[in-house]
């Protein structure tokens, strides 16, 4: 039993010597290929995602394609230094495209996200930096991967989407800002025109909203106490409700110097005696 061990042993060990006395210019010359290939998959995925950068091309898209160009660059480079040891490359690929065929049927879900990713990055509905509104969920774009979507509110949560729930939905894009509205009550014999003034004055001095669209100040209804003045304005989606909070602040102190009312809810009652 052990004679035949050793038997086999110096079978493999005769087979190994005689493929390396056989192989060995070619083996240095595929290991130099390869070494190659890597140095120059690495410098065409640098140049690649430089260059794009310098055309200010989204960030996403260029990750996605100097990523995907090394990749290419190591797979061909691999093959061709298979072939120069000789192997054959085909039954390999023909174990690839089976292996591909289950994973493709058992991760049908995840395929469906990195299809749905790959057409985001190509459409480009919306980029990094975006405010985004899909599926009731609003946030700000932190990074676009193949598989999902990060969105970061206010409150620094962070909130993750599978691509396939945002391909084929209806996307809402404000881009930095949010849409901010906010309302207050006036006396009907109050002077309208001079609170809507005050208002947009405040809306105005407020450095950190956009005037462009320019804030809007009107009449939202009449209500049974009040006039009812609405106001909207956007507001940088990082700091939408501290903003919201100041401005209702400013937009209260400023009424109140300038002696207009805000009146409480209130309700007439009258009573009718019965005469016997």
């Amino acid at each position: 039993m052990i004679e035949q061990e050793i038997a086999q042993v110096e079978r493999y060990y005769q087979m190994a010597i005689d493929f390396l006395v056989a192989y060995s210019a070619q083996l240095v010359f595929a290991l130099i290929l390869l070494v190659f290939g890597l140095w120059l998959a690495q410098r065409i995925s640098r140049w690649i995602f430089s260059l794009m950068q310098g055309r200010n091309i989204d960030i996403t898209l260029t990750t996605f394609t100097s990523n995907l160009v090394r990749v290419l660059l190591i797979v061909t480079f691999v093959v061709i230094a298979l072939g120069k040891i000789g192997i054959s490359v085909t039954p390999f690929v023909a174990a690839i495209g089976a292996a591909s065929l289950g994973a493709g049927l058992a991760l049908q879900g995840m395929l469906s996200n990195y299809g749905a990713g790959l057409a985001i990055i190509a459409t480009r509905p919306f980029v990094v930096g975006d405010t985004i509104t899909v599926k009731g969920v609003t946030g700000q774009v932190s990074a676009i991967e193949l598989g999902m979507t990060h969105l970061r509110d206010e409150d620094e949560v962070e909130i993750t989407i599978p691509n396939k729930h945002i391909v084929g939905e209806i996307i809402h894009n404000s881009f930095d800002y949010s849409l901010e509205e906010g309302t207050i009550g006036i006396a009907y014999d109050a002077d309208y025109e001079q609170a809507e003034a005050l208002i947009s004055a405040v809306l105005e001095s407020q450095s950190d909203i956009a005037q462009t669209p320019k804030p809007q100040v009107g009449i939202n209804e009449f209500a049974d106490s009040s006039v009812v003045l609405l106001y909207r304005y956007w507001a940088p989606t990082k700091a939408k409700v501290a903003t919201r909070l100041e401005i209702n602040k400013a937009v209260f102190q400023a009424l109140k110097q300038a002696d207009i009312e805000i009146p409480f809810p209130q309700r007439v009652v009258t009573l009718k005696q019965e005469i016997h």
